[in-house]
């Protein structure tokens, strides 16, 4: 990523942080009350909390340094008790190491197979790429995303499905919930592409196509694609029920295998 865009999209996500955190969540109770102008944290308080003056942390935020130690990064972050998806995307903004981080471990050959695992599992089960675009599905995925997945197209693209065609509404339940979490997830996978060309023209498509994709893409919320119980609305099969699992591809962290396991009705 260029310095300058990395500079500045490190300042933008911590300012979004920082209004977002409140004084009592960072150990403030007794500046909840009373008027304040911003609902969040100053940026004297974030300053103070973190040990480092306030002329620094606004330059920090408004994108006019890089020499930002991983120790300060790091106090920031647990000052606005970032959860780990954001703590990781800000180091990955940064371009730092979380020094509370253990050393990487050496990582295994991804198996030439990978592309028939996908397809022997007997639930439905797709692999995406750093664009989420589906390089590899399975016939019980093509089964149940009508609209993405049984269009017969090269490498369909999850995110063009959900914001942009009208079956993804109609087929999953809490779209709307379900669509904004998406976002924030990919937000959270794309840190390190934030000035690749192809990913700037897939923004700008889906924000042009989906008011609801820019307002979310805006708001700069990063949460890890963690899985949890999915629902859908199959025109055929009716109401479906599922626990999604997702896997990283060991020597290619680009690529995700998302399978979704059949989940029992809750009683009626």
């Amino acid at each position: 990523m260029e310095p300058d865009l990395a500079r500045r999209a490190l300042g933008a996500f911590l300012k979004t942080q920082r209004e977002q955190t409140a004084p009592s969540q960072a150990g403030l109770p007794h500046l909840a009350h009373g008027r304040r102008r911003t609902p969040g944290l100053r940026r004297e308080e974030v300053a103070q909390l973190c040990g480092i003056s306030v002329t620094w942390y606004t330059w920090i935020e408004q994108g006019r340094t890089d020499s930002v130690s991983p120790q300060a990064l790091a106090r920031i972050a647990d000052a606005l008790h970032l959860p780990r998806a954001k703590r990781a995307y800000l180091f990955e903004l940064a371009g730092k190491k979380d020094p509370a981080l253990p050393e990487q471990q050496a990582v295994a050959v991804t198996a030439p197979e990978i592309l028939d695992v996908v397809g022997n599992f007997r639930a439905p089960a797709y692999l995406l790429d750093r664009y989420w675009n589906a390089v590899a599905w399975n016939p019980a995925a093509r089964k149940l995303f009508v609209g993405w997945l049984d269009q017969g197209e090269g490498a369909p693209n999850l995110l063009r499905f959900m914001f942009a065609r009208a079956m993804a509404q109609a087929l999953t339940i809490d779209w709307e919930q379900r669509a904004r979490r998406l976002v924030a997830e990919f937000r959270a996978d794309s840190a390190s592409l934030l000035d690749d060309p192809d990913l700037l023209a897939l923004v700008e498509e889906l924000s042009a196509a989906s008011p609801l994709f820019k307002r979310a893409w805006h708001l700069q919320d990063v949460v890890e694609r963690e899985g949890g119980e999915r629902r859908f609305q199959h025109p055929q099969s009716g109401e479906l029920r599922y626990r999604q699992v997702n896997f990283r591809v060991a020597n290619r962290p680009d690529l995700k295998l998302v399978t979704l396991m059949p989940d029992a009705p809750a009683p009626g």
